[in-house]
């Protein structure tokens, strides 16, 4: 156990339906932290997205932008979390610009491109590109309605866009398609499971209780399948993922699992607090160079995130230790740093940022407590 401290230490010995109770009533939701700076984090996330928006290579039909796992989404998920610390009562521009792209193409679904159409990018783009951004809509929708207790019909309609592209059989029975660009951690061979444990969050935190909803319980239940059947085998980073969702899902994970990759990630941190995402993975770099294996952001962040929302105590050394590397290390400019797992880049180009924009957003919602 690590000396591990549970929220609910009585739950593991509880039914499903009462584990779901507890979980649902005891997330742990911390206030936001005074100990980091938001608005230098709010000034770096905001110019980002800015620059992101104006950047030929994310441009798609009809006006909209790509939803990028590095940059886009992270900070649609981030943002709303600093708005009480700035003084802000409502979304940012750069909040309303993102969503309101995502609504616009779950509104046209049929008529919008794929992000990655086959004629351009080769197959299976197109179908790969559909399952992504299906999921990845319902889920900044599904986020942004949690906010209000109410389903909108926009989210509704994400997540209607996303039931039919579900596997129904085969190996990836309950996953979507994935983009496969053999980059890691994201786009990659193994990044369906990935993709899953976003479903799985988005199905979570959809309000008014749509987990539950019998018109979609047997699509649930195969995400939850999925998910039970190999987190066992796949890497630390996508476990992590895993240990996130199952606070979001109840019955994501059993307790055996749950707790099987609460001690694999208290046996990955570093002495310092932090997490290196050398140790969560068996990446390697295609230009042979050798990974960074000190602590980083982005690493940091998804594992604080996940012990959070694994039911880990909020005063427990480990985690406490995790936030408060985060405090230490976030730059002057707003930022937490990460660098790519794939090759070594500049990190003073954009693209050379991309790492380091999806540490800063999930360093900002491991550290605000944020759902």
């Amino acid at each position: 156990m690590h000396g591990l401290r549970f929220a609910a230490p009585a739950a593991i010995a509880l039914s499903f339906g009462l584990v779901a109770g507890v979980f649902a009533a005891e997330r742990p939701i911390r206030r936001p932290s005074s100990d980091f700076d938001a608005r230098a984090a709010a000034g770096y996330l905001d110019s980002r997205i800015t620059w992101w928006r104006g950047w030929q290579n994310a441009r798609r039909d009809h006006g909209t932008y790509c939803v990028s796992c590095h940059t886009a989404v992270p900070f649609a998920l981030a943002r709303p979390a600093l708005r009480s610390s700035l003084g802000e009562t409502g979304p940012s521009e750069g909040e309303r610009k993102v969503l309101d792209d995502v609504v616009m193409r779950v509104r046209m679904w049929r008529d919008v491109e794929p992000f990655y159409p086959d004629q351009t990018n080769g197959l299976p783009k197109s179908s790969e590109s559909r399952g992504t951004e299906a999921v990845l809509n319902a889920l900044l929708l599904s986020r942004r309605d949690a906010a209000t207790g109410v389903l909108t019909e926009d989210a509704r309609q994400a997540f209607a866009n996303m039931w039919p592209l579900q596997f129904r059989s085969g190996d990836l029975k309950g996953a979507w398609a994935w983009l496969n660009f053999k980059l890691e951690p994201w786009e990659s061979t193994g990044s369906s499971f990935f993709g899953a444990t976003l479903a799985a969050i988005a199905i979570g935190e959809a309000p008014g209780g749509y987990a539950a909803d019998s018109s979609v319980r047997e699509r649930v239940d195969a995400v939850r399948a999925f998910i039970q059947r190999n987190v066992d085998t796949t890497h630390l980073f996508n476990r992590a993922m895993a240990l996130w969702a199952s606070g979001e899902l109840a019955g994501t994970l059993t307790p055996v699992q749950r707790q099987a990759i609460v001690d694999a990630l208290v046996a990955a941190q570093r002495a310092d607090g932090g997490w290196g995402m050398a140790s969560l993975g068996p990446w390697k770099r295609r230009d042979a160079t050798s990974l960074d294996t000190t602590s980083d952001g982005y690493a940091t962040a998804v594992a604080s995130i996940a012990l959070q929302r694994g039911g880990v105590a909020r005063d427990d050394s480990h985690l406490r230790a995790g936030l408060a590397w985060l405090v230490k290390n976030q730059s002057p400019t707003g930022m937490w740093s990460a660098s790519s797992v794939n090759k070594s880049r500049d990190p003073s180009t954009d693209i050379g940022k991309f790492m380091s924009d999806a540490a800063t957003a999930y360093a900002v919602i491991a550290l605000s407590g944020q759902r």
